[in-house]
């Protein structure tokens, strides 16, 4: 399974693969493409990555936390260019009880954000792009100009 695409990411084909009768609790998490941070006007953004160091720290991170609780995990990051309410990312857990879904939903999002290497560039309103550290809450100093 591919964890990274160029492509929107379809939720409903990600809950169909994760969901079964037996798993009565699910859990989404949807990260999209809004239209302020830092107090700062943004216009788009675009996510890169190291493809497969990052593909490899997905699979890790699915393969942990379906052995740390008993859950299904699915999920999908996008890269390239995103524009305002796209789905940058999707994650999906079913497991058994709402308890290890939202668990694992939760372990699932903040490991992404502090382990794989997936990189966030900003362009702001006033024409000014950032680098944004995926495991803080500022953008970097604008260095550049679209």
């Amino acid at each position: 399974m591919s964890f990274l695409t160029a492509e929107p990411i379809d939720i409903l084909e990600l809950l169909g693969s994760a969901t079964s009768p037996e798993r009565g609790g699910v859990a989404t998490f949807l990260g999209t493409v809004r239209n302020r941070h830092a107090g700062r006007e943004v216009v788009r953004l675009e996510y890169s990555a190291y493809e497969e160091m990052a593909e490899a720290q997905c699979a890790r991170l699915v393969t942990e936390t379906e052995a740390r609780w008993p859950v299904s995990v699915r999920m999908k990051h996008r890269l390239g260019r995103l524009e305002l309410g796209e789905v940058a990312v999707a994650i999906v857990v079913a497991g058994g009880h709402r308890e290890e879904a939202f668990s694992g939903c939760r372990h699932m999002i903040e490991e992404i954000k502090r382990r794989v290497p997936i990189w966030k560039r900003e362009y702001y309103a006033d024409g000014s792009v950032a680098w944004v550290d995926p495991t803080g809450s500022a953008p970097a100093p604008s260095f550049d100009h679209a």
